[in-house]
């Protein structure tokens, strides 16, 4: 079984807006079915998408299955099948020798910073970045499918 070992942190808006970053990648995402126990997201990208399956998290872990489809395809089911929806860019940045991936959201989640990492283990230490700062791994408001039907902006 695949499975994710994911943190997330918040990001400090005026240190990253004096960060030199790399060009986004604009993401579209919607969410075909989300609980607590399972989610079945499709994301399309400028170029690519995808089909995401992720069960229940656990600890920092879950397990998470993901598949490239033709982009004609995650259009479509995006725009039949989604019960919900969010867009976001995202930029990938190299920190102490790990991945950070950054969304800036858009829409209803713009003022939206969040920077994720992913590890090999629930253990494993890395070095956080100056321009995070709290996490919120363990909050679920956090969650992009929570995002995708309860906006940042009605917080």
């Amino acid at each position: 079984m695949a499975t994710e070992i994911e943190r997330k942190f918040l990001v400090d808006h005026e240190k990253w807006q004096r960060l030199e970053k790399p060009e986004p990648m604009h993401f579209r995402q919607g969410y075909i079915f989300s609980d607590e126990k399972k989610t079945i997201r499709i994301r399309v990208t400028d170029t690519e998408a995808y089909i995401t399956i992720k069960g229940g998290t656990a600890g920092f872990s879950r397990s998470e299955f993901e598949y490239t489809i033709p982009k004609a395809d995650g259009v479509q089911l995006l725009d039949s099948f989604a019960a919900s929806e969010l867009e976001k860019y995202r930029y990938c940045i190299t920190h102490a020798g790990k991945l950070w991936e950054i969304d800036e959201f858009l829409g209803d989640n713009q003022g939206l910073l969040m920077a994720e990492i992913e590890l090999d283990s629930e253990d494993e230490e890395f070095e956080l970045p100056a321009w995070t700062t709290i996490e919120v791994t363990d909050d679920k408001r956090y969650y992009n499918s929570f995002l995708s039907i309860n906006p940042f902006k009605s917080w």
